[in-house]
Protein backbone atom coordinates (compact mmCIF):
# COMPACT_ATOMS: atom_id res chain seq x y z
CA UNK A 1 0.00 0.00 0.00
CA UNK A 2 1.40 3.36 -1.05
CA UNK A 3 1.85 5.57 2.03
CA UNK A 4 0.18 8.97 2.31
CA UNK A 5 2.90 11.54 2.88
CA UNK A 6 2.31 14.42 5.25
CA UNK A 7 4.17 17.69 5.70
CA UNK A 8 4.04 19.21 9.19
CA UNK A 9 4.43 22.94 9.78
CA UNK A 10 5.36 23.35 13.44
CA UNK A 11 6.63 20.98 16.11
CA UNK A 12 5.55 22.72 19.29
CA UNK A 13 3.07 21.35 21.80
CA UNK A 14 0.39 20.35 19.30
CA UNK A 15 2.81 19.31 16.57
CA UNK A 16 4.56 17.01 19.01
CA UNK A 17 1.20 15.48 19.92
CA UNK A 18 0.42 14.90 16.25
CA UNK A 19 3.70 13.04 15.69
CA UNK A 20 3.15 11.07 18.89
CA UNK A 21 -0.30 9.90 17.78
CA UNK A 22 0.71 9.10 14.20
CA UNK A 23 3.77 7.14 15.34
CA UNK A 24 2.03 5.40 18.25
CA UNK A 25 -1.25 4.56 16.50
CA UNK A 26 0.11 3.71 13.05
CA UNK A 27 -1.53 0.27 12.89
CA UNK A 28 -4.98 1.60 13.85
CA UNK A 29 -4.72 4.61 11.56
CA UNK A 30 -3.53 2.51 8.62
CA UNK A 31 -6.44 0.12 9.04
CA UNK A 32 -8.87 3.05 8.92
CA UNK A 33 -7.49 4.75 5.82
CA UNK A 34 -6.11 1.75 3.94
CA UNK A 35 -2.47 2.83 3.80
CA UNK A 36 0.38 3.92 6.07
CA UNK A 37 0.68 7.58 7.07
CA UNK A 38 4.20 8.99 6.87
CA UNK A 39 5.19 12.38 8.26
CA UNK A 40 7.71 13.15 5.57
CA UNK A 41 8.95 16.69 6.31
CA UNK A 42 8.65 18.98 9.34
CA UNK A 43 9.27 22.74 9.42
CA UNK A 44 10.69 23.93 12.74
CA UNK A 45 12.35 27.06 14.07
CA UNK A 46 15.41 25.21 15.39
CA UNK A 47 16.52 21.83 14.05
CA UNK A 48 18.88 21.26 16.99
CA UNK A 49 16.36 21.82 19.78
CA UNK A 50 15.99 18.86 22.19
CA UNK A 51 12.58 17.19 21.79
CA UNK A 52 10.45 14.79 23.79
CA UNK A 53 9.90 12.51 20.79
CA UNK A 54 12.32 10.76 18.46
CA UNK A 55 12.51 12.46 15.04
CA UNK A 56 14.78 11.66 12.10
CA UNK A 57 16.90 14.85 11.78
CA UNK A 58 16.82 14.47 7.98
CA UNK A 59 13.09 15.26 8.06
CA UNK A 60 13.57 18.64 9.75
CA UNK A 61 13.92 21.98 7.97
CA UNK A 62 13.76 25.60 9.05
CA UNK A 63 12.20 26.62 5.72
CA UNK A 64 8.42 26.02 5.48
CA UNK A 65 8.60 26.49 1.71
CA UNK A 66 10.61 23.28 1.44
CA UNK A 67 7.62 21.44 2.90
CA UNK A 68 5.05 23.31 0.81
CA UNK A 69 6.91 22.74 -2.46
CA UNK A 70 7.80 19.09 -1.92
CA UNK A 71 5.94 17.27 -4.75
CA UNK A 72 5.81 14.03 -2.74
CA UNK A 73 3.69 15.52 0.04
CA UNK A 74 -0.08 15.01 -0.18
CA UNK A 75 -1.31 16.79 2.96
CA UNK A 76 -0.04 19.81 4.91
CA UNK A 77 -0.74 19.88 8.65
CA UNK A 78 -0.29 23.42 9.95
CA UNK A 79 0.22 23.83 13.70
CA UNK A 80 2.83 26.60 13.67
CA UNK A 81 0.47 29.52 14.30
CA UNK A 82 0.80 33.01 12.87
CA UNK A 83 -1.43 34.66 10.33
CA UNK A 84 -0.01 36.55 7.36
CA UNK A 85 2.95 34.33 6.49
CA UNK A 86 0.91 31.22 7.29
CA UNK A 87 -1.85 32.41 4.96
CA UNK A 88 0.69 32.56 2.14
CA UNK A 89 1.91 29.04 2.91
CA UNK A 90 -1.62 27.65 2.95
CA UNK A 91 -2.73 29.38 -0.25
CA UNK A 92 0.39 28.22 -2.08
CA UNK A 93 -0.11 24.67 -0.83
CA UNK A 94 -3.70 24.71 -2.11
CA UNK A 95 -2.51 26.10 -5.43
CA UNK A 96 -0.27 23.04 -5.67
CA UNK A 97 -3.20 20.71 -4.94
CA UNK A 98 -2.25 19.80 -1.37
CA UNK A 99 -4.93 19.25 1.27
CA UNK A 100 -4.82 21.23 4.50
CA UNK A 101 -5.38 20.43 8.16
CA UNK A 102 -4.93 23.37 10.51
CA UNK A 103 -5.45 24.21 14.18
CA UNK A 104 -5.06 27.94 13.54
CA UNK A 105 -8.09 29.86 14.82
CA UNK A 106 -6.59 33.26 14.02
CA UNK A 107 -5.97 32.26 10.41
CA UNK A 108 -9.45 30.81 9.91
CA UNK A 109 -11.23 33.69 11.68
CA UNK A 110 -9.48 36.28 9.52
CA UNK A 111 -8.98 34.49 6.19
CA UNK A 112 -11.19 31.40 6.41
CA UNK A 113 -13.52 32.40 3.58
CA UNK A 114 -10.64 33.14 1.21
CA UNK A 115 -8.93 29.86 2.05
CA UNK A 116 -12.11 27.80 1.67
CA UNK A 117 -12.89 29.43 -1.68
CA UNK A 118 -9.39 28.58 -2.93
CA UNK A 119 -9.82 25.01 -1.66
CA UNK A 120 -13.12 24.70 -3.51
CA UNK A 121 -11.50 26.03 -6.69
CA UNK A 122 -8.68 23.47 -6.44
CA UNK A 123 -10.92 20.64 -5.15
CA UNK A 124 -8.87 20.32 -1.99
CA UNK A 125 -9.91 19.67 1.60
CA UNK A 126 -9.37 22.24 4.34
CA UNK A 127 -10.24 20.89 7.79
CA UNK A 128 -9.81 22.90 11.00
CA UNK A 129 -11.57 21.05 13.82
CA UNK A 130 -8.87 21.85 16.39
CA UNK A 131 -9.10 25.61 15.81
CA UNK A 132 -12.10 26.19 18.08
CA UNK A 133 -12.41 23.83 21.04
CA UNK A 134 -9.40 21.53 21.14
CA UNK A 135 -10.60 17.96 21.51
CA UNK A 136 -14.33 18.74 21.17
CA UNK A 137 -15.53 17.78 17.66
CA UNK A 138 -17.82 20.79 17.33
CA UNK A 139 -16.94 21.87 13.77
CA UNK A 140 -17.61 18.46 12.23
CA UNK A 141 -20.83 18.34 14.22
CA UNK A 142 -21.99 21.71 12.89
CA UNK A 143 -21.14 20.74 9.30
CA UNK A 144 -22.44 17.17 9.31
CA UNK A 145 -24.53 16.49 12.41
CA UNK A 146 -26.69 19.61 11.96
CA UNK A 147 -26.76 19.54 8.16
CA UNK A 148 -30.53 18.90 8.17
CA UNK A 149 -31.35 21.44 10.88
CA UNK A 150 -31.36 25.21 11.19
CA UNK A 151 -29.22 26.52 14.03
CA UNK A 152 -30.72 29.46 15.90
CA UNK A 153 -28.25 29.85 18.78
CA UNK A 154 -24.73 28.83 19.71
CA UNK A 155 -23.53 29.56 23.24
CA UNK A 156 -20.10 28.52 24.38
CA UNK A 157 -17.30 28.58 26.90
CA UNK A 158 -14.47 28.48 24.34
CA UNK A 159 -11.52 29.79 26.34
CA UNK A 160 -10.09 27.65 29.11
CA UNK A 161 -7.95 30.38 30.67
CA UNK A 162 -10.86 32.66 31.47
CA UNK A 163 -13.01 29.77 32.62
CA UNK A 164 -10.26 28.68 35.00
CA UNK A 165 -9.99 32.21 36.41
CA UNK A 166 -13.74 32.67 36.89
CA UNK A 167 -14.09 29.19 38.40
CA UNK A 168 -11.39 29.88 41.01
CA UNK A 169 -12.92 33.27 41.80
CA UNK A 170 -16.33 31.64 42.28
CA UNK A 171 -15.22 28.61 44.28
CA UNK A 172 -12.55 30.25 46.45
CA UNK A 173 -13.63 33.89 46.61
CA UNK A 174 -10.23 34.92 45.24
CA UNK A 175 -9.55 38.17 43.39
CA UNK A 176 -9.04 38.39 39.65
CA UNK A 177 -5.42 39.52 39.98
CA UNK A 178 -4.48 36.68 42.36
CA UNK A 179 -6.06 33.98 40.18
CA UNK A 180 -4.52 35.40 36.99
CA UNK A 181 -1.09 35.23 38.58
CA UNK A 182 -1.72 31.63 39.63
CA UNK A 183 -2.93 30.74 36.11
CA UNK A 184 0.27 32.18 34.65
CA UNK A 185 2.41 30.17 37.09
CA UNK A 186 0.55 26.97 36.11
CA UNK A 187 0.91 27.67 32.39
CA UNK A 188 -2.83 28.19 31.83
CA UNK A 189 -2.31 31.87 30.98
CA UNK A 190 0.37 33.54 28.87
CA UNK A 191 2.75 36.12 30.32
CA UNK A 192 0.72 38.61 28.25
CA UNK A 193 -2.82 37.32 28.83
CA UNK A 194 -4.60 40.05 26.85
CA UNK A 195 -5.91 37.83 24.06
CA UNK A 196 -7.54 35.48 26.56
CA UNK A 197 -8.81 37.77 29.32
CA UNK A 198 -10.08 40.51 27.01
CA UNK A 199 -12.12 37.99 25.01
CA UNK A 200 -10.19 38.23 21.72
CA UNK A 201 -9.35 34.52 21.57
CA UNK A 202 -12.98 33.59 22.21
CA UNK A 203 -14.17 36.14 19.63
CA UNK A 204 -12.08 34.50 16.89
CA UNK A 205 -13.56 31.12 17.75
CA UNK A 206 -17.11 32.47 17.80
CA UNK A 207 -16.56 34.04 14.38
CA UNK A 208 -15.70 30.57 13.06
CA UNK A 209 -18.68 28.93 14.77
CA UNK A 210 -21.01 31.67 13.57
CA UNK A 211 -19.83 31.28 9.99
CA UNK A 212 -20.46 27.54 10.10
CA UNK A 213 -23.70 27.68 12.06
CA UNK A 214 -25.37 30.48 10.10
CA UNK A 215 -23.74 29.79 6.69
CA UNK A 216 -22.70 33.41 6.32
CA UNK A 217 -19.34 35.17 6.38
CA UNK A 218 -18.89 36.27 10.00
CA UNK A 219 -15.88 38.53 10.36
CA UNK A 220 -14.04 39.29 13.58
CA UNK A 221 -15.30 42.88 13.49
CA UNK A 222 -18.89 41.53 13.60
CA UNK A 223 -18.31 40.17 17.12
CA UNK A 224 -19.02 42.48 20.07
CA UNK A 225 -16.28 41.77 22.63
CA UNK A 226 -15.87 42.40 26.34
CA UNK A 227 -13.37 40.60 28.59
CA UNK A 228 -13.22 39.56 32.24
CA UNK A 229 -10.54 41.92 33.56
CA UNK A 230 -13.22 44.12 35.14
CA UNK A 231 -15.02 41.27 36.91
CA UNK A 232 -14.64 41.53 40.69
CA UNK A 233 -15.13 38.90 43.36
CA UNK A 234 -18.04 41.05 44.60
CA UNK A 235 -19.73 40.71 41.21
CA UNK A 236 -19.40 36.94 41.40
CA UNK A 237 -20.72 36.92 44.97
CA UNK A 238 -23.81 38.89 43.93
CA UNK A 239 -24.32 36.51 41.00
CA UNK A 240 -24.20 33.49 43.31
CA UNK A 241 -26.68 35.10 45.70
CA UNK A 242 -29.12 35.52 42.82
CA UNK A 243 -28.63 31.95 41.61
CA UNK A 244 -26.16 32.56 38.79
CA UNK A 245 -22.59 31.67 37.85
CA UNK A 246 -20.33 34.09 36.01
CA UNK A 247 -18.88 32.78 32.72
CA UNK A 248 -17.21 34.35 29.72
CA UNK A 249 -19.72 33.27 27.07
CA UNK A 250 -19.66 33.52 23.34
CA UNK A 251 -23.25 33.91 22.18
CA UNK A 252 -24.35 33.75 18.55
CA UNK A 253 -28.05 34.14 17.76
CA UNK A 254 -29.97 34.13 14.47
CA UNK A 255 -33.55 35.16 13.70
CA UNK A 256 -34.92 35.34 10.16
CA UNK A 257 -31.36 35.13 8.80
CA UNK A 258 -30.27 38.16 10.85
CA UNK A 259 -27.63 37.42 13.48
CA UNK A 260 -25.69 38.87 16.38
CA UNK A 261 -22.53 37.52 18.00
CA UNK A 262 -20.94 38.64 21.24
CA UNK A 263 -18.32 37.57 23.77
CA UNK A 264 -18.88 38.95 27.25
CA UNK A 265 -18.94 38.05 30.95
CA UNK A 266 -22.41 36.66 31.50
CA UNK A 267 -24.42 35.58 34.52
CA UNK A 268 -25.96 32.22 33.69
CA UNK A 269 -28.52 30.43 35.84
CA UNK A 270 -26.89 27.69 37.95
CA UNK A 271 -29.48 25.17 36.70
CA UNK A 272 -28.18 25.55 33.13
CA UNK A 273 -25.75 22.74 32.17
CA UNK A 274 -23.10 25.17 30.95
CA UNK A 275 -22.95 26.81 34.39
CA UNK A 276 -21.33 23.65 35.80
CA UNK A 277 -18.46 23.65 33.27
CA UNK A 278 -15.46 24.52 35.43
CA UNK A 279 -11.69 24.85 35.28
CA UNK A 280 -9.97 24.81 31.90
CA UNK A 281 -12.74 22.81 30.23
CA UNK A 282 -14.78 24.11 27.30
CA UNK A 283 -18.39 23.55 26.31
CA UNK A 284 -20.53 24.54 23.34
CA UNK A 285 -24.31 24.65 23.60
CA UNK A 286 -26.17 24.47 20.28
CA UNK A 287 -29.89 25.16 19.73
CA UNK A 288 -31.43 23.77 16.55
CA UNK A 289 -34.99 24.35 15.39
CA UNK A 290 -35.58 20.61 15.00
CA UNK A 291 -33.19 18.95 17.45
CA UNK A 292 -33.66 21.41 20.30
CA UNK A 293 -30.84 21.82 22.82
CA UNK A 294 -27.52 19.94 22.68
CA UNK A 295 -24.23 20.43 24.52
CA UNK A 296 -20.66 19.37 23.70
CA UNK A 297 -18.10 19.29 26.51
CA UNK A 298 -14.43 18.46 26.83
CA UNK A 299 -10.83 19.64 26.92
CA UNK A 300 -10.45 22.80 24.90
CA UNK A 301 -6.66 22.82 24.69
CA UNK A 302 -3.57 20.79 25.49
CA UNK A 303 -1.16 18.64 23.51
CA UNK A 304 -3.10 15.40 23.16
CA UNK A 305 -6.74 16.63 23.03
CA UNK A 306 -5.90 19.15 20.31
CA UNK A 307 -3.64 16.72 18.46
CA UNK A 308 -6.47 14.17 18.52
CA UNK A 309 -8.69 16.57 16.58
CA UNK A 310 -5.87 17.35 14.14
CA UNK A 311 -5.21 13.66 13.41
CA UNK A 312 -8.96 12.99 13.10
CA UNK A 313 -9.04 15.67 10.40
CA UNK A 314 -6.01 14.06 8.75
CA UNK A 315 -7.83 10.72 8.68
CA UNK A 316 -10.88 12.41 7.12
CA UNK A 317 -8.70 13.98 4.41
CA UNK A 318 -7.09 10.64 3.55
CA UNK A 319 -10.44 8.84 3.44
CA UNK A 320 -11.70 11.48 1.02
CA UNK A 321 -8.50 11.06 -0.98
CA UNK A 322 -9.14 7.32 -1.31
CA UNK A 323 -12.75 7.95 -2.37
CA UNK A 324 -11.86 10.76 -4.74
CA UNK A 325 -14.21 13.24 -3.04
CA UNK A 326 -11.79 15.85 -1.73
CA UNK A 327 -13.12 19.39 -1.75
CA UNK A 328 -16.77 18.39 -1.84
CA UNK A 329 -17.58 18.89 1.85
CA UNK A 330 -16.41 22.47 2.30
CA UNK A 331 -18.91 24.87 3.84
CA UNK A 332 -18.31 28.09 1.94
CA UNK A 333 -20.68 30.82 3.23
CA UNK A 334 -23.52 31.36 0.81
CA UNK A 335 -25.99 33.58 2.69
CA UNK A 336 -25.88 37.36 2.59
CA UNK A 337 -24.66 38.83 5.85
CA UNK A 338 -27.40 40.56 7.83
CA UNK A 339 -26.37 41.85 11.24
CA UNK A 340 -28.99 42.61 13.85
CA UNK A 341 -29.28 46.22 14.96
CA UNK A 342 -29.15 47.12 18.66
CA UNK A 343 -32.94 47.52 18.50
CA UNK A 344 -33.28 43.81 17.70
CA UNK A 345 -30.81 42.33 20.23
CA UNK A 346 -32.64 41.40 23.44
CA UNK A 347 -31.39 39.95 26.73
CA UNK A 348 -31.77 40.28 30.48
CA UNK A 349 -29.39 42.61 32.33
CA UNK A 350 -27.78 42.74 35.77
CA UNK A 351 -26.92 46.18 37.16
CA UNK A 352 -25.12 47.06 40.39
CA UNK A 353 -25.53 50.74 41.25
CA UNK A 354 -23.85 52.79 43.97
CA UNK A 355 -26.38 55.48 44.93
CA UNK A 356 -27.06 58.16 47.51
CA UNK A 357 -28.60 56.61 50.61
CA UNK A 358 -31.74 58.74 50.86
CA UNK A 359 -35.44 58.60 50.15
CA UNK A 360 -36.72 58.76 46.58
CA UNK A 361 -33.64 57.34 44.87
CA UNK A 362 -35.26 54.08 43.80
CA UNK A 363 -38.27 55.95 42.41
CA UNK A 364 -36.03 58.07 40.17
CA UNK A 365 -34.19 54.98 38.93
CA UNK A 366 -37.37 53.05 38.12
CA UNK A 367 -38.74 56.14 36.34
CA UNK A 368 -35.69 56.17 34.01
CA UNK A 369 -36.12 52.47 33.31
CA UNK A 370 -39.80 52.91 32.50
CA UNK A 371 -39.12 55.87 30.20
CA UNK A 372 -36.56 53.74 28.31
CA UNK A 373 -39.02 50.84 27.98
CA UNK A 374 -37.10 48.50 30.30
CA UNK A 375 -39.11 46.42 32.76
CA UNK A 376 -37.82 44.98 36.02
CA UNK A 377 -37.52 41.36 37.05
CA UNK A 378 -36.13 42.09 40.51
CA UNK A 379 -34.71 44.95 42.61
CA UNK A 380 -32.71 44.68 45.83
CA UNK A 381 -31.48 47.67 47.83
CA UNK A 382 -29.03 47.13 50.66
CA UNK A 383 -26.55 48.95 52.83
CA UNK A 384 -22.90 47.93 52.65
CA UNK A 385 -20.74 48.62 55.75
CA UNK A 386 -17.71 48.86 53.45
CA UNK A 387 -19.38 51.35 51.11
CA UNK A 388 -20.69 54.78 52.18
CA UNK A 389 -23.13 54.65 49.27
CA UNK A 390 -26.17 52.40 49.19
CA UNK A 391 -26.17 49.54 46.70
CA UNK A 392 -29.05 48.74 44.38
CA UNK A 393 -29.08 45.47 42.43
CA UNK A 394 -31.35 45.33 39.42
CA UNK A 395 -32.19 42.43 37.11
CA UNK A 396 -34.27 43.41 34.10
CA UNK A 397 -36.55 41.40 31.87
CA UNK A 398 -35.44 41.04 28.25
CA UNK A 399 -34.60 44.50 26.96
CA UNK A 400 -33.14 45.69 23.70
CA UNK A 401 -29.50 46.62 23.65
CA UNK A 402 -30.39 50.10 22.40
CA UNK A 403 -32.82 50.62 25.32
CA UNK A 404 -30.18 49.56 27.84
CA UNK A 405 -27.67 51.93 26.27
CA UNK A 406 -30.19 54.74 26.77
CA UNK A 407 -30.62 53.67 30.41
CA UNK A 408 -26.88 53.73 31.02
CA UNK A 409 -26.55 57.19 29.48
CA UNK A 410 -29.41 58.49 31.63
CA UNK A 411 -27.89 56.92 34.75
CA UNK A 412 -24.65 58.81 34.09
CA UNK A 413 -26.62 62.06 34.22
CA UNK A 414 -28.68 61.15 37.30
CA UNK A 415 -27.22 62.94 40.33
CA UNK A 416 -28.41 60.35 42.86
CA UNK A 417 -26.38 57.61 41.13
CA UNK A 418 -22.73 57.83 42.10
CA UNK A 419 -21.68 55.19 39.60
CA UNK A 420 -22.81 52.13 37.68
CA UNK A 421 -20.49 49.64 39.36
CA UNK A 422 -21.33 46.60 37.16
CA UNK A 423 -23.41 45.71 34.13
CA UNK A 424 -23.66 42.13 32.80
CA UNK A 425 -25.81 40.10 30.47
CA UNK A 426 -28.02 37.47 32.13
CA UNK A 427 -28.87 34.08 30.58
CA UNK A 428 -31.15 31.30 31.71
Amino acid sequence: MKPVKVGLLGLGTVGTGVVRIVQGNQEDLSSQVGSPIHIERIAVKNCDKPRSIEIDPAKLTTDPWEVIRDPEIDVIVEVMGGVDATREYILEALERGKHIVTANKDLMALYGTEILEKAQEKQCDVFYEASVAGGIPIIRTLIEGFSSDRIVKIMGIVNGTTNYILTKMSQEGASYDDVLKEAQELGYAESDPTSDVEGLDAARKMAILGTLGFRTNVELRDVSVSGISGVSKEDILFAKRLGYEMKLLGIAESDNDEFSISVQPTMIRTSHPIASVNGVFNAVYVYGEAVGETMFYGAGAGEMPTATSVVADLVAVIKNLKLGVNGLKQIVPYKNKKLKSDDDIYFKNFLLLHVDDKAGVLAKITQVLAECDVSLDSVVQQANPNNPAAEIIIVTHDASKSSMNKVLRRFEELEVIRRVKSHYRVEG
